[in-house]
């Protein structure tokens, strides 16, 4: 039997969104703000859930990429925003660490607090930074998705191992987002929505 490939692609869309943006987005409310309309579209468009990422020069503001939700599309549970834009960036860059030697430090900026799959992925990746426009319970309040039983003490272990997180990035924006996504039609595609198999 022969060995499947695995090909994860992001939308059509994204290339035409991106050559939208200067290449250098120097506030982190200009980052926050071009991934929350990458996250918008990407639910408007029906090629995901309504999360994005990107990656960026931490210093600069350089942009290298924004991802976006992919789970649905592409039948992979783990294709979520941070992994995809993570992945296309140390493909970019050719380099699974995004802080190695010589390497700029790299920002990753996403519309909400990571799941545990994310947090994970963030950790292993090398950035510098993490940008978040909120971490509490509106995101499964207002969306019904299932995040994950995140560690107490995140932002203290993401210090720990050398991530600044800076939250609360226009949190009110992102939470008008969810809530727009809760009212919609659009799936929530957790496995048994959390339950426990029996």
């Amino acid at each position: 039997m022969p060995i499947p490939q695995i090909v994860l692609t992001l939308p059509d869309w994204i290339t035409k969104e991106l050559d939208h943006l200067p290449p250098y987005l120097k506030t982190l409310e200009e980052r926050m703000s071009a991934v929350l309309r990458f996250a918008q579209l990407n639910f408007e468009h029906d090629t995901g859930g309504p999360f994005a990422a990107g990656i960026f020069e931490r210093d600069s503001g350089k942009l290298l990429t924004i991802g976006v939700n992919r789970v649905m599309a592409m039948n992979c549970s783990s294709a979520h925003a941070e992994v995809m834009a993570l992945s296309v960036a140390q493909k970019l860059l050719g380099t699974y660490d995004l802080g190695a030697q010589g390497q700029p430090a790299h920002q990753i900026v996403i519309n909400w607090r990571p799941c545990v799959l994310c947090y994970g992925a963030i950790i292993w990746s090398g950035v510098r930074s993490m940008v978040i426009s909120g971490s509490g319970p509106e995101l499964e309040d207002l969306t019904g998705f299932d995040e994950g039983p995140m560690h107490l003490n995140w932002k203290e272990e993401l210090n720990k191992r050398g991530i600044e997180v800076v939250s609360d990035v226009l949190r009110a924006e992102a939470c008008n987002l969810f809530r727009d996504f809760g009212k919609s039609t659009r799936h929530v595609y957790n496995s048994r929505l959390g339950e426990v198999s029996r």
